[in-house]
């Protein structure tokens, strides 16, 4: 039985392909793609370790979808296939990357066999049109178009990326440091999701995402504080007192963030934005929001509708509902239609009653992204 492990490489921002949502995170189902790859080349073998390396931005959220081995990737490909290569001591390591869609379990099994024949083994396509390089025909009989995943040993593979120089696969590398390398027939099904098109081979074997939709429901409450200015809903409010908080105190978007990532799974606001972290003092909530709605957009979710209740004896909230509605519409990208803020008191009783502070409850809807209707695709 082979001693080997499998790197998926899952940390790029996917500039490329120009889509609102990183590739990585489309979803296939119910599953981002980067969880898809990896599950069905895991299934190919009983892999010692699987290790995905995603963006430092993305590692809280991912941990909580898989058992796998998350780690920090770098800022280029070649980077974090280096930190992912010391999470592992076997002695052969299969790579591949997340926006490698489909692998047919042939092409692994394949690679598989190779085992030991070579440094690295590289799966390659022919070429079949002809070919010219600046100007000249060339014989298309010499080209081979590149493929993962690629397998190769360990050592061998980090000797050649210890070697310096920039590479753009495994195989350059190698064979730079004088490696051998063991060329076998690709699969034309093993086509990386680069750009965002009709033709593209990856999206049309791709599931299209769930229907589904997710509710989050955030609360938070705060004190006044004298001789401070107010915000509530991103909406300043003309009062001698403000509230007492680490931030500017926007309760109402305190509450609405922790809905929305409750609805997506990802935590609350005080994992986000911690009150002991000095670069949160004072800050503007909405620039917190603002992070928060930039997340789940990279990650795959649109947001639906939100409800918020704010709860207060004090200020009243009737004259200011329509503008809070507008303002954070705005900052979530939806119409004002589907932002609905109630107001109510507590009939003078507790904390709210006696007129210390104010209370907020909301509620937030999401749903996935839905990448079947582009229009770069459907056009």
């Amino acid at each position: 039985m082979l001693d080997i492990s499998l790197i998926v490489l899952s940390a790029g921002e996917s500039n490329r392909f120009k889509m609102k949502t990183k590739k990585q995170w489309l979803r296939s189902n119910d599953k981002p793609l980067w969880l898809s790859v990896t599950d069905s080349l895991a299934s190919n073998y009983a892999f010692k370790d699987v290790i995905v390396a995603g963006s430092a931005d993305d590692l809280q959220y991912m941990y909580k979808f898989c058992d796998y081995k998350i780690i920090k990737g770098g800022s280029t490909r070649q980077n974090s296939l280096i930190n992912a290569l010391q999470y592992t001591n076997s002695e052969y390591v299969l790579v591949s990357d997340a926006a490698r869609c489909f692998v047919p379990k042939s092409l692994a099994q394949r690679l598989l066999d190779e085992a030991g024949s070579a440094d690295i083994v590289v799966p390659y396509l022919p070429v079949t049109d002809t070919v010219i390089y600046e100007e000249n025909v060339i014989n298309r009989d010499k080209v081979k178009l590149i493929q993962t995943p690629q397998l190769s040993k360990r050592q061998a593979l980090i000797a050649a990326l210890s070697n310096g120089g920039e590479f753009t696969d495994e195989s350059s590398a190698v064979k730079a440091h004088g490696g051998s390398v063991k060329y076998i027939l690709g699969d034309i099904r093993a086509e990386k999701l680069t750009f965002k098109d009709t033709k593209n081979t990856p999206l049309l074997l791709m599931a299209p995402p769930s229907k589904e939709t997710f509710t989050g429901v955030g609360f938070d409450a705060h004190a006044y504080e004298n001789a401070k200015a107010m915000y509530l809903g991103g909406v300043k409010i003309e009062e001698s007192y403000g509230f007492k908080a680490h931030s500017d105190g926007d309760v109402a978007i305190h509450a609405l963030i922790d809905a929305l990532l409750g609805a997506a799974g990802a935590g609350d606001i005080g994992e986000w934005f911690p009150d002991t972290d000095m670069k949160y003092k004072g800050i503007d909530s909405v620039k917190l929001l603002e992070s928060v709605v930039l997340f789940l957009t990279r990650v795959g979710f649109e947001i639906v509708h939100c409800d918020i209740t704010i709860i207060a004896q004090k200020p009243k909230i009737s004259p200011f509902k329509q503008a809070i509605s507008k303002r954070l519409a705005a900052i979530l990208n939806i119409s004002p239609s589907h932002v609905n803020i109630k107001a109510t008191t507590t009939e003078n009783m507790g904390f709210v009653g006696r007129e210390e502070g104010i209370a907020v409850q909301a509620a937030a809807t999401l749903k996935y992204y839905d990448w079947t209707t582009d229009e770069n695709i459907n056009s």
